[in-house]
């Protein structure tokens, strides 16, 4: 895990997967280094979900690692182990994009594509508002849009209540949750446990400078992006629902829609979902550079 100061004042904490530097020799090295370089030329930055971490992202990032890109994992002000102010002013979806270019900027990266899932798909949405130049493309899985909202705010204020109000009580849950061992829990369990191991606070922190920010780009504007896009949605839940994707899908210039069976297909039965998003990836960076030079004016104008 490597880390940088975002603006000076606050650390972010990412992962990188693949890409890196040859250590073989002989034709092992020649071989490892071609590899190496290939990946080096694919950057795919991996964005969580609310409250999670980047180690919802770690299974998906090896495998889109062992097939040829170089993969980063990040964690946004406020989640994992980046730091955790509770200032809300903070936190926003624009304030997470900006985020997401520093962390591009520390590691030299022109361009990359950016996936993000929930707070992570609308994080790219900021991105392709701010600074398309640098997206070579956006995989945005279970984006929260317009018909999202009433959901959303249904579900997440209690919790907001919960970790505000009930902080005294939340801190003796986190104690219990610190004692469960992370080697005898599965991976994706001990990501659920860690939404109740960090310190609330900051949690509440989070989510009252969302709530009190955009929420996405408005439709007016996303309608002119031009950057390609795999959306990926599912039903079966308001929170995300598959509306959203499809609208979305159809707001966008040079999108391509994909229907999850759920929404832990990616995570439980990840096979087809990393197929299809392997296949994306290795889609965008075979296209010719006057395509995508085009595209930028277009949006620019």
């Amino acid at each position: 895990m490597g880390s940088f100061q975002f603006r000076g004042h606050h650390t972010i904490a990412y992962t990188e997967y693949g890409g890196g530097p040859a250590e073989l020799t002989g034709e092992g090295r020649r071989g490892r280094t071609a590899r190496s370089a290939k990946a080096a030329g694919r950057p795919v930055i991996l964005v969580h979900g609310l409250l999670l971490s980047q180690e919802m992202d770690k299974p998906l990032a090896e495998d889109l690692a062992a097939r040829g890109n170089r993969v980063i994992t990040v964690d946004l002000l406020g989640h994992g182990a980046s730091d955790r102010p509770r200032d809300m002013w903070l936190y926003s979806m624009k304030a997470f994009a900006q985020q997401v270019l520093a962390l591009m900027d520390h590691l030299d990266i022109e361009e990359a594509v950016v996936m993000g899932t929930s707070l992570g798909a609308n994080t790219a949405l900021e991105i392709a508002s701010a600074a398309p130049q640098r997206l070579r493309a956006m995989i945005v899985e279970m984006p929260v849009l317009d018909n999202a909202l009433l959901a959303s705010a249904v579900t997440f204020t209690p919790i907001l209540l919960a970790l505000t109000f009930g902080e005294p009580v939340m801190r003796l849950v986190q104690l219990g949750a610190k004692a469960l061992p992370r080697r005898l829990l599965p991976h994706y369990v001990n990501v659920l446990v860690d939404l109740v191991r960090q310190d609330p606070g900051p949690g509440a922190a989070v989510l009252q400078g969302i709530f009190f920010g955009r929420i996405a780009p408005h439709r007016s504007e996303r309608r002119t992006f031009t950057t390609p896009a795999l959306v990926i949605g599912h039903r079966r839940d308001p929170v995300h629902p598959f509306s959203d994707a499809g609208m979305l899908c159809e707001e966008l210039t040079d999108s391509r829609l994909v229907q999850a069976d759920s929404i832990v297909e990616l995570r439980l039965k990840p096979e087809r979902l990393t197929a299809e998003i392997a296949s994306f990836l290795d889609e965008v960076w075979a296209r010719p550079a006057a395509t995508r030079t085009s595209a930028r004016r277009s949006r620019s104008r």
